[in-house]
């Protein structure tokens, strides 16, 4: 994870829709990024439905919502389209953010180990710093917490 204080990285990532997204597009807005592990699974769904939920609450704070996978581009869209999701989901196949957020970690599954994306969140600031980041995050409380944050 990385650390509060620190700039946060770039990227050029393509959303559900297929658009190219940076994290520069939005300076001047506080961003909830949140990397997830898989399209379409139980605390995925939970977690970005209470996203989905609150998100007009999020705008009325000046933040923004970007959920972050390895999933495709086609997939994202499913997930959207299936749940009825406002908020910007971005495909990260090659794990460029993911490595670069420091989430892409070895996890333990049932005794076995396998790489994986481990659930984290990041509260960005206008300027691109990053200003808070929540590790092993509960996928139906996150929401509210993040929502808490920014005050």
């Amino acid at each position: 994870m990385l650390e509060t204080g620190s700039k946060a990285p770039d990227f050029s990532l393509p959303d559900q829709n297929g658009t190219m997204h940076t994290l520069e597009e939005y300076r001047g807005k506080k961003v909830i990024l949140y990397f997830y592990p898989r399209d379409n699974t139980p605390g995925c769904t939970k977690q970005a439905c209470g996203f989905g939920e609150l998100y007009p609450q999020f705008l009325e704070k000046g933040a923004v919502v970007v959920g972050v996978s390895k999933d495709s581009v086609a997939s994202h869209k499913r997930f959207e389209e299936k749940n009825g999701l406002p908020f910007t989901l971005l495909s990260d196949p090659e794990l460029t953010a993911i490595q670069a957020y420091d989430v892409w970690k070895e996890k333990k599954n049932y005794g076995k180990v396998s790489m994986g994306v481990v659930r984290t969140t990041y509260l960005i600031d206008e300027e691109g710093m990053i200003i808070k980041a929540v590790g092993k995050v509960k996928t139906a409380d996150n929401p509210a917490q993040m929502l808490e944050m920014l005050g």
